[in-house]
């Protein structure tokens, strides 16, 4: 996977996706050069079928941060058990319900990765406990809360002043005792996505492939 780590590392991969990836962190990425690196303004490469479908599964690795071996895991969960949802709606499902995206959208983290470092040195609490886990899927009716001296912390801090995206209806924040926490009250849904995203492009990408 590409070293999303260096401001401009991902500030290139939004470029060449053409679409801001919050999870990335910081905003801004196509203030400047809205255009692929390696373009200008007036020349826009020529998309095949295939780069289509190519550019839509890359925006969902990078933005969430998933090796691709993870992403296809991902993908058979959600296309095990019945049910009416599409695989691709439960895939969504699974992925915004990943205890590092939940810590990100409830604005504990300024980006999943900063997330994912809260989760992983123990500092973020799911009913309670240590759960360090970033993968871990957390179901509705669980609360996050985070660890005393991790609400001190400039992570936290740094997110809750320069807030990246708005708190989505499927969680819930609140303020208890002086310190916010959040709770899962739905399931994630695809217009859940904070980025343009075309599911039919992504599902098609998948359908000629083993997963």
């Amino acid at each position: 996977m590409a070293n999303t780590g260096k401001k401009s590392a991902r500030f290139k991969i939004q470029r060449r996706l053409g679409t801001e990836l919050p999870g990335l962190g910081k905003a801004g990425a196509l203030e400047r050069r809205p255009y692929p690196p390696g373009e200008n303004g007036n020349k826009r490469k020529k998309y095949s079928d295939f780069a289509l479908r190519l550019e839509e599964k890359q925006k969902i690795r990078f933005h969430y941060i998933l090796r691709e071996k993870q992403l296809r895991r991902f993908i058979r969960d959600s296309k095990r058990g019945g049910g009416n949802e599409s695989w691709i709606t439960k895939l969504v499902g699974l992925l915004e319900s990943r205890l590092d995206n939940v810590v990100f959208r409830l604005g504990f983290a300024p980006s999943i990765k900063s997330a994912r470092q809260l989760v992983s040195h123990g500092h973020v609490l799911v009913d309670g406990k240590v759960l360090n886990i970033g993968s871990a899927v957390v179901k509705p009716g669980q609360v996050i809360s985070l660890k005393e001296k991790a609400y001190e912390g400039q992570t936290y801090l740094h997110a809750k002043q320069n807030p990246r995206l708005e708190v989505p209806d499927y969680l819930k924040k609140e303020e208890k005792n002086g310190k916010e926490e959040g709770e899962i009250v739905a399931t994630p849904r695809l217009e859940h996505v904070p980025f343009t995203f075309d599911s039919g492009l992504f599902t098609e990408y998948y359908a000629a492939r083993k997963v």
